[in-house]
């Protein structure tokens, strides 16, 4: 039999250790999901109705509407958005240490 392998305690090598909880990547993170959420809600909209005020899409006109629906979210998520940026990277920061 072979000894049972001991698991690795130290980092690869040129890894450098941050924090897992760094608040601007978890900012970021929210910011990244809030655009995804907003941009899957549009299209799912524009899907329903068979194109955007009831046109029929070619794959052209339908490639150029989705490309600028995640614009769209991305620029709305980066100002603001709905707000749930905010609260998603509220909810995974944990508090600050009360002295």
């Amino acid at each position: 039999m072979f000894p049972p392998i001991a698991a690795a305690t130290t980092p690869p090598v040129g890894a450098t250790a941050q924090p897992k909880d760094d608040p601007a990547k978890v900012q970021d993170a929210a910011r990244q999901f809030e655009a995804l959420l907003m941009g899957q809600i549009m299209k799912s909209m524009r899907d329903s109705e068979g194109g955007w005020m009831g046109t029929d899409e070619d794959d052209a006109s339908s490639s150029a509407m989705e490309y600028g629906q995640e614009m769209f979210a991305q620029s709305m998520a980066a100002g603001g958005g709905l707000g749930l940026a905010k609260l998603i990277a509220k909810g995974l920061t944990p508090p600050a240490p009360q002295s």
